[in-house]
């Protein structure tokens, strides 16, 4: 997927259920990969979505008006046969973010839950 003739789609939405209703509409509509998303400031939210130009186009557009169905839709932009290190960029963004959530979960305490807890007790 990554030859010379991929796109590189991108769906911004304000709030994240509407990224998801666009993410899931443009993964149904074309044979397209939705490879990682990426959070800002104020809910604003991206999903970038890789394959041929022509799925890619399909695909966002599908994205796009879902989005505006359950959300508010800010940008949309295909961008046919990318340099390659503007995926890259995206897939180095994409490993930084999974560390950061692998370390937050790490640091957090674990805690039992009462209900599948059993205790014993001996007989006498």
């Amino acid at each position: 997927m990554l030859e010379n003739g991929y796109a590189l789609g991108m769906i911004e939405t304000l709030g994240f259920p509407a990224l998801v209703a666009a993410t899931d509409a443009a993964a149904k509509a074309a044979d397209v990969r939705c490879v990682t998303y990426q959070g800002a400031d104020a809910g604003i939210v991206t999903i970038y979505i890789v394959g041929d130009v022509a799925s890619v186009t399909a695909a966002v557009s599908v994205g796009e008006a879902e989005a505006r169905r359950v959300g508010r839709l800010l940008h949309s932009r295909v961008i046919p046969r990318p340099e390659r290190s503007v995926m890259q960029m995206i897939l180095q963004q994409l490993e930084k973010e999974k560390g950061k959530q692998t370390a937050k979960a790490a640091s957090k305490p674990k805690t039992t839950n009462p209900a599948t807890t059993t205790q014993t007790s001996k007989e006498e």
